[in-house]
């Protein structure tokens, strides 16, 4: 059974330094860069499971690239989390995601795993995204797919083709934020 939601939104918001999360809280950001491909956000997550976030925006490639760091104990197996979402901007410096439910997580060199496009089917059939926001969402995934198989299964070596070179922080420097 699928949790059926709204499409969640966030708000990055570059001259106030923060990050409105889906569900509406306002998160403190260590670092916002522009680039002439996207925006890299890097902040501290209070969340249970990780304790701090970076994330590229790529509006070109309607892609969300995530690295989670997460908290010593929490085990999971991915490189990265990437969101196929609808992003915009505005000239007052800021940025806005509209998640468009499918989900890929990509570890380098294994096949690319696609997650939630039952919620997509459920959203679409519910009215809560329309037909060509669900069409979007599907080219998006597809050409995501295909361009991260066609690189042996290498997100990083797909978006290099294209130009797009995301960098990261050194985990090393990294503070997690504590838990809430």
């Amino acid at each position: 059974m699928t949790d059926l939601h709204p499409v969640k939104q966030e708000i990055f918001d570059l001259n106030r330094g923060t990050n409105t999360d889906p569900k509406g809280f306002i998160r403190e950001v260590d670092t916002y860069r522009i680039t002439d491909f996207g925006l890299y956000m890097a902040r501290g997550a209070n969340h249970p499971r990780f304790g701090y976030l970076e994330t590229w925006l790529l509006p070109g490639l309607g892609l969300r690239v995530n690295i989670f760091h997460f908290r010593e104990g929490i085990n999971v197996h991915q490189d990265y989390y990437v969101d196929v979402a609808e992003i915009t901007t505005d000239p007052s410096g800021v940025w806005r995601t509209r998640d468009l439910y499918v989900d890929l997580i990509s570890v380098t060199g294994t096949p690319v795993d696609v997650l939630d496009i039952d919620e997509l089917a459920a959203a679409a059939s519910a009215g809560l995204i329309t037909a060509e926001d669900t069409e979007t969402a599907i080219e998006t995934t597809l050409t995501a797919v295909e361009g991260i198989t066609r690189n042996d299964d290498n997100l990083m070596a797909w978006l290099s083709r294209l130009g797009i070179t995301l960098d990261w922080a050194d985990p090393d420097t990294i503070t997690l934020a504590p838990v809430e």
